[in-house]
């Protein structure tokens, strides 16, 4: 099949072709090439996390015979709540449907992800005008996410500001071939955004993680690293590991809240906050001289497996906000790749009910500090049921989310899409 996915804000291998640190569509792009399949990546030349372009005008990049990456240039943006992300999200889009309107030959089938409801609404219209089934794949759920970030009474102000995006995330998702998501929640919530039943083609996938480990040069450099950083294998230290964005949608204030009061209590644990964002100096300032938390900011794929198998658990700290209790994050994924237990919060959601169901992990009430504390104190205390929770974790992950297994569904299922659209048409 010729196969378009959309989507930009996931890192993109346009260096050497590097599988490493992919997200969704990375890892389904690359199995679909790796299986014949030939795929052109629609994206942005923006990096979403640096806040940097990666090229300076529109560029497209061969990245094998089957698969083929076509970056837009957009204006860029500082911080993720700001004009100029929505700006740099039309000019993209806007560029986009230039583009494919000069396309002689359309793809079989069309995969774009929301966000951005832009390209979502122009994959529709393109895929409406050429008869080209469209999948929406839904990751996030904007405008209302937007609305909710506001205090209540500025809401119905926002709500009536943000109409036009309203209107165009009901039109894509009214109009698109079928809707999957993240889970059955980001399912749903993308059906009623588009007023329509569930169909037999509307299905949720997880996110797939890719298990494959960074090869042995970068692992000793990486052992190195964490080593020089007092992050040593073996020493019995309990490690709590964070990885990802340093931003609004983690609340890492209550993780740090909860590192003075365990540290008092006698129980030695290491707090380990890696990544880069908008909140990284507010936070390393409230962490002030805390000793056993430490940001080592933002850290390459072989950094990240050797900590999770130095680490005692992952924290998954979220914010009690509707969309994210729908979802199972990446970052649990990840965590669990690597036999990790998963602390998360809130309790409540997709994710509190896995990790309890599965055992895999446990949860504390948002902005809990000393509930935390309590939660992370138990588990050194108690290194049999955290064996437990690491040995469940790891069974999870291998029965439900690796790349291989979630990538050939979806694979088989865009098949299914396109088919029945073929057989509608005849």
């Amino acid at each position: 099949m010729r196969i378009w996915l959309v989507t930009i804000g996931e890192p993109v291998p346009v260096d050497d072709g590097s599988r490493d640190r992919l997200h969704r569509t990375g890892y389904l792009a690359h199995f679909l090439a790796d299986h014949g399949h030939d795929v052109v990546w629609w994206t942005s030349t923006f990096d979403h996390f640096r806040k940097k372009h990666l090229f300076e005008s529109d560029t497209d990049v061969e990245v094998n015979d089957h698969l083929a990456i076509r970056l837009l240039k957009g204006c860029g943006y500082r911080s993720n709540m700001s004009y100029s992300r929505v700006k740099d999200h039309r000019q993209v889009a806007a560029r986009y449907a230039e583009l494919v309107s000069q396309e002689a030959d359309g793809p079989d089938i069309i995969v774009s992800a929301l966000p951005t409801i832009e390209l979502c609404d122009e994959s529709v219209r393109f895929g409406r005008e050429r008869g080209v089934p469209v999948v929406l794949d839904m990751r996030d759920m904007w405008p209302d996410i937007f609305v909710s970030s506001v205090p209540g009474p500025a809401r119905p102000p926002a709500r009536l500001l943000l109409g036009p995006m309203f209107r165009q995330a009901a039109r894509a998702c009214a109009n698109a071939t079928a809707i999957c998501g993240i889970t059955e929640a980001f399912v749903d919530w993308g059906l009623r955004r588009g007023n329509r039943t569930a169909g037999p083609l509307d299905r949720a996938f997880p996110m797939g993680y890719l298990t494959k480990p960074p090869s042995a040069e970068s692992i000793r450099d990486a052992e190195e690293f964490w080593d020089g950083l007092g992050i040593k294998a073996d020493n019995g230290e309990f490690v709590v590991c964070f990885i990802g964005a340093v931003g609004r949608q983690f609340d890492l204030e209550t993780v740090i809240g909860a590192a003075g009061p365990l540290r008092r209590r006698g129980k030695q644990a290491r707090f380990v906050l890696c990544g880069s964002g908008d909140m990284l100096e507010r936070y390393r300032r409230l962490a002030g001289d805390e000793p056993s938390v430490m940001f080592p900011g933002w850290v390459d794929s072989a950094q990240i497996h050797v900590l999770m198998r130095r680490a005692s658990v992952g924290i998954d700290p979220m914010i009690d906000r509707y969309d994210f209790l729908a979802t199972i994050n990446n970052k649990a994924i990840e965590y669990m790749s690597a036999g990790l237990p998963v602390v998360s919060s809130p309790t409540r959601g997709v994710l509190f009910d896995m990790i309890g169901d599965h055992r895999c992990g446990v949860s504390y009430n948002t902005g809990d500090s000393g509930g935390l504390a309590d939660i992370l104190a138990g588990l050194i205390d108690d290194s049999g049921r955290l064996a437990e929770m690491a040995a469940n974790s790891t069974r999870l992950f291998e029965s439900t989310f690796t790349a291989e297994r979630v990538y050939a569904e979806m694979m088989a299922y865009l098949g299914e899409v396109a088919a029945a659209k073929g057989a509608s048409d005849e």
